[in-house]
């Protein structure tokens, strides 16, 4: 310590070396040192700063800061202890710990880190704590690495290379040996894993594994995102090999071990461009008022068996992913978009969910099993609503039949508790290129909810079943309650975050009656209603969504709060999802008796499912960020009309009308006065003038910036006071639906 440090120009007070004896003191908990010591480690050397030293030290000695020991030596007051926790990186390089162990998060100086990186969960002394500063430690073990790769380009100069990591995946480049290169280019973008990190070198070491291409390209820069997040985008080949093995034809046992619903008039709605068809209805009258109705799942566990290799890879993937200009399936191709999918014409293995059901949506008796299929017509939403709306076409009579039922289940599920969010969503027309040419915005209309319902009917359906209901004894919980089961869960929004939403709120005139929770639910779908078409829509329901719970697996039922329903499961997407095939496997073995699977296991499971639902979701964000860039790139220079759709420390983000692309104005542009960031009121506020930017203001923004690369579009208030008083509705271009939204409660 103090080698090669430089005198000091002037003395120091007594509040600079407080902080940093605490260095000191918090940086080596257990040693104890003596004055000599102390004053080579900070460089004093007057009279005057040791004198004022031994003051501070008797001071923090006093206060219970820092123990004085035998022969003059002093060491800190505080018994080290340690907690796990994750990482979470700055872009400055220091980092925090996040852990369940500690109330707040533990600061980690980059010099403490250890090479740790965000992500991975690690061992930390936490240093002793002296008044009104926060937790800080150091890492000690690195338990499990979170990543082994990471995305960015590469940049040659001479003898030496090193990439510079995309987005948020690493704050420091790595350094490529020329031998490890694997003939990558410069400025190519390409995946390195790192193979060394020297303790005194502040950069890692890596090597190429793998070169995805010339930066701005689409494939590269869609299979960029995939890589950043780890995913994979290919198919092993024994995966491959695996699939094409499976014989297509159905034997004769097969047939006859299943209900035959061949002669059944059945269908599936789908998107116009969807390729996997995995739901199927079919209906047919029992006796006047009753109906007996089909929903129709791919049978995939039927051809992916456990622990095949298939079955490995597909839990591995756990979801299909959906970026912007492709679809990247869990299952290969042959499976997904032939063997299971439930194509016009084909005889089809599904698991069934068959409900008698009357006119009021009055479910009667139900039905489960494995069936055989044949859809007799495939039909795109568009041509589905056309018929709702009193066009003609096939089947039209069950189609309009099964919408009045679909408006019967929805009003019921509404006047039980369930809550209703109509979030704008946005996609892009693509070009050959790939390049966005153009955004519509995707609504959901009586089609898209006919399938929604009969997807939430079949998932509930099964969750009651493994529970022991049975309809008409609602919340009656059966002799299968120890059975583990997978369920989908939604926990309630807490106290605390829903105060902050009505408080929000209440600046636009709303408000939301907590005094109950039925009147909870009741106002928050009339709220709902209320803002359609509305300027602050938008921003509201934004708001609304963060203050839920996420939506998760897991064995342990607590219920789904959104919509309302005690037990739910999904059951109708095993094509794209694993949990679903997880729960047709626990069902069908359940069914026949079947004793309980083990709960750790499942639960172990049900956590990474979950886990990588989520880092899906956010790779098809960063695709979406990525085309909005991409798109708003050619418009630099131009003045639009946004909402304030989010407030942080460091600026606003904006969303523009026209487009619903998103960027940020920079505190650092507001040069009228110094902004302070208002946390609670989301809202940056001047601290002189006292001028106000609060989420839901309208404001005129210039577009400064188009950062492909960052995924980052800059902008700029488009005068000195841009707010505007009144907003007009936002105007739907299109009305896309995309098959991934049917059913993602």
């Amino acid at each position: 310590m103090g080698k090669g440090k430089k005198k000091k120009a002037m003395p120091v007070g007594k509040s600079v070396l407080r902080e940093l004896l605490n260095g000191i003191f918090s940086a080596h908990p257990d040693k104890a040192f003596t004055y000599k010591q102390l004053f080579k480690a900070l460089d004093l050397n007057s009279m005057g700063e040791r004198r004022l030293l031994v003051e501070v030290l008797d001071e923090m000695s006093e206060v219970g800061v820092i123990l004085k020991m035998e022969r003059e030596r002093f060491k800190s007051a505080e018994v080290k202890s340690y907690v796990t926790g994750i990482v979470d990186l700055t872009a400055g390089g220091a980092g925090f710990v996040v852990s369940e162990e500690t109330e707040e998060d533990i600061y980690i100086s980059f010099k403490n880190l250890q090479h740790a990186l965000a992500g991975d969960r690690v061992k930390v002394l936490v240093y002793a704590r002296s008044r009104n500063r926060r937790s800080e430690g150091q890492v000690v073990e690195i338990l499990e690495r979170r990543r082994g790769t990471f995305v960015g380009i590469l940049r040659m100069s001479g003898k030496y290379a090193f990439v510079e990591p995309s987005g948020k995946q690493l704050p420091y480049n790595i350094f490529i040996p020329s031998d490890a290169l694997r003939k990558a280019k410069n400025g190519q973008k390409v995946v390195v894993r790192i193979t060394d990190w020297p303790e005194n070198l502040r950069n890692p070491i890596g090597e190429v594994v793998k070169i995805l291409g010339n930066p701005g390209d689409n494939n590269t820069e869609m299979n960029a995102i995939m890589a950043e997040f780890e995913l994979p985008v290919e198919f092993p080949s024994s995966v491959i090999k695996a699939s094409e093995r499976i014989p297509e034809e159905i034997g004769p046992e097969e047939m006859r071990n299943r209900l035959d619903f061949r002669d059944v008039p059945t269908f599936t709605i789908d998107p116009k461009d969807a390729k996997d068809f995995d739901d199927a209805l079919s209906i047919r009258c029992i006796r006047e008022g009753v109906y007996e109705i089909g929903i129709h799942i791919a049978d995939v566990t039927h051809y992916v068996k456990p622990d095949s290799v298939l079955d490995k890879e597909a839990y591995k993937r756990a979801t299909s992913v959906y970026l912007v200009d492709r679809t990247i399936p869990m299952l290969p191709e042959r499976l997904s978009n032939n063997l299971c999918s439930l194509r016009p014409g084909e005889d089809k293995l599904c698991f069934s969910v068959v409900v008698q059901i009357d006119e009021e949506g009055e479910v009667l008796s139900r039905w489960f099993g494995r069936s055989l299929v044949r859809s007799d017509r495939r039909f795109a939403y568009e041509e589905a609503q056309a018929m709702i709306e009193g066009g003609d076409g096939d089947y039209k009579r069950e189609i309009c039949r099964l919408d009045t039922i679909a408006k019967r289940l929805r009003a019921s599920r509404f006047a039980n508790g369930s809550i209703e969010f109509n979030r704008i969503e946005m996609g892009f027309e693509i070009d050959g290129k790939g390049k966005p040419t153009g955004v519509y915005f995707k609504e959901s209309k009586d089609a898209n909810k006919l399938i929604e319902e009969f997807m939430l009917l079949a998932n509930k359906s099964v969750a009651e079943w493994v529970e022991g209901n049975k309809p008409g004894r609602k919340n009656k919980v059966g002799p299968n309650k120890s059975k583990t089961f997978v369920y989908r869960i939604h926990d309630k929004p807490t106290l605390e975050k829903l105060s902050d939403f009505n408080r929000f709120i209440s600046k636009f005139g709303y408000s939301l009656r907590m005094n109950s929770e039925s009147a909870l639910v009741s106002s928050m779908n009339q709220l709902m209603e209320d803002i359609k078409n509305r300027p602050e829509h938008n921003v509201i329901e934004i708001l609304a969504v963060r203050t839920m719970a996420k939506a998760i697996y897991s064995t342990e039922n607590i219920g789904h709060y959104g919509l309302a329903f005690p037990y739910y499961t999904h059951f109708t997407s095993p094509i794209r999802r694993y949990p679903d095939m997880m729960v047709h496997r626990l069902l069908s073995r359940y069914m026949e008796g079947g004793r309980s699977v083990n709960k750790k296991t499942y639960e172990s499971m049900c956590e990474h499912v979950s886990e990588m639902e989520q880092i899906a979701a956010n790779a098809e964000r960063a695709s979406i960020k990525y085309k909005q860039v991409e798109f708003m790139a050619d418009r630099l220079g131009v003045v639009f009309e946004g909402s304030i759709s989010g407030v942080t420390q460091w600026g606003f983000y904006v969303e523009l009308k026209d487009n619903k692309c998103e960027g940020l104005v920079s505190i650092m542009e507001l040069e009228d006065d110094y902004y302070e960031f208002d946390e609670k009121n989301y809202c940056i506020v001047g601290r002189h003038k006292h001028k106000k930017y609060q989420l839901g203001d309208i404001v005129e923004v210039t577009v400064v910036r188009a950062n492909l690369e960052a995924r980052q579009l800059d902008f700029t208030l488009a005068d000195k006071d841009s707010r505007i008083p009144a907003a007009r509705p936002v105007k739907n271009m299109s009305k896309k639906r995309s098959k991934r939204n049917k059913n993602e409660k």
